[in-house]
């Protein structure tokens, strides 16, 4: 007869989340973006030691081309390019999931993303991005965005509707569309709910081809423009300088590849488990 310590058996411990290391370096340097204005030690747009001044007690990172604390910059500088992103890469993932479920449905629709998708291919990224802040009233950094919305929902489209032609042949929908449920229903009840860790995984490549197009827009002064705190644009206007203080130039650098990097190891790391978790639904 066994007893009762005999009969209750510990719980088994549960596994950590492969996810928290992968995505913790990404969350950090996202918080330290968004509370960088919190923590800058000096005003942005204040001098405050000579122009490209060395690294001290005062300035950590020394001075810009006008000796301005670099610290001070770097730290507000990632919060709008951050915000930005994040914005263009929810837009993007948003259209390109419901346009890309409901292509798989409706032939004409597929035909006209395909043929959108290969027109956007042929356009240089640079000369999109470039027509449109042009052409865009006053420019700034609202043009870049809506640049690289337009230039990525073509690609992200066809990635959804590539990973969504399976699951719109399988019986499960064929039998919704026998039993006479609507378009809407097929695609957002029946393929979208299917497609968590492509969405997901689509969502992390879409945030660091934004990450990548806005900075690549800062450094053609197409975006943010002086005296604007922004890391793309600390780079264009500190490069002159690299020499006498490359903690202006290395800084924004580093925290831009850091943070594309870091997220799209957290995304990466994000999409197995949803769809691990999508299965067992």
């Amino acid at each position: 007869m066994s007893t009762a310590a005999e009969t209750v058996r510990p719980r088994p411990r549960r596994p950590r989340p492969r996810v928290l290391a992968p995505a913790a370096p990404a969350a950090l340097l996202v918080l330290a973006a968004l509370a960088g204005p919190l923590l800058a030690p000096h005003p942005v747009d204040k001098p405050v030691t000579a122009p490209y001044g060395a690294a001290g007690t005062d300035t950590v990172l020394g001075g810009d081309q006008l000796g301005r604390d670099v610290l001070s910059r770097l730290l507000h500088g990632g919060s709008a390019l951050i915000g930005s992103a994040l914005v263009v890469a929810l837009v993007v993932t948003f259209v390109a999931a419901l346009l890309g479920c409901f292509a798989v449905l409706s032939p004409r629709l597929g035909r006209l993303v395909e043929r959108a998708a290969d027109t956007a291919i042929l356009l240089p990224p640079v000369l999109g991005i470039m027509l449109v802040a042009l052409a865009w009233p006053d420019g700034g950094r609202l043009a870049v965005s809506a640049a690289a919305v337009a230039l990525g929902i073509p690609y992200a489209v066809r990635i959804v509707a590539g990973a969504a032609a399976p699951i719109a042949a399988t019986g499960f929908v064929e039998a919704a569309a026998a039993s006479g449920e609507r378009l809407g229903h097929l695609a957002l009840r029946e393929i979208l709910p299917n497609l968590r860790a492509t969405v997901l995984a689509l969502f992390g490549l879409r945030f660091v081809d934004a990450v990548y197009v806005i900075s690549m827009a800062g450094f053609l002064q197409l975006g943010p423009r002086p005296p604007e705190a922004d890391w793309a644009l600390m780079i264009r206007e500190n490069g002159p300088g690299i020499l006498l203080n490359p903690w202006s130039v290395v800084a924004p650098g580093l925290a831009i590849g850091l943070l594309a990097i870091g997220v799209n190891l957290a995304a990466n790391a994000l999409a197995p488990a949803s769809a691990r978790r999508a299965a067992l639904r």
